[in-house]
């Protein structure tokens, strides 16, 4: 439970160290390895997902809803991103454009860029 509210507390997809170092305060004990463990658990069972950064770093997120990700390629900082027409927009854009031998299960656009003045 520790690590699930460790992943809810930091609320900005943190990385399995970023979840190790934020429960060592109160949970000494816990080793890296096993919130790596714990943290893919959560995964398998669809309570986090999980992102990858473009720098290749693995985060975690705790919001399933569906969203998308606004990438900030200076300071690896992950936004969630919701807007229910571009949502809508890709799903009429797949049915009329179908992939062949492919079925979709799911759409989540990254969207790289900066953030204006770092503003966070």
């Amino acid at each position: 439970m520790a690590i699930f509210e460790a992943v809810m507390a930091l609320d900005n997809h943190p990385t399995a160290e970023n979840v190790s170092e934020y429960i060592k305060i109160n949970h000494p004990n816990v080793s890296v390895g096993t919130v790596y463990k714990v943290l893919d658990s959560f995964v398998e069972n669809n309570l986090l997902k999980k992102v990858k950064t473009e720098k290749d770093i693995m985060r975690y997120d705790a919001v399933l809803s569906h969203h998308h990700h606004l990438y900030c390629a200076e300071t690896d900082k992950i936004e969630d991103y919701e807007d229910e027409k571009l949502n809508q927009l890709i799903s009429e854009y797949f049915e009329k454009n179908k992939i062949k031998n492919f079925n979709i299960q799911d759409i989540k656009l990254q969207i790289t860029g900066k953030f204006n003045n770092n503003i966070q």
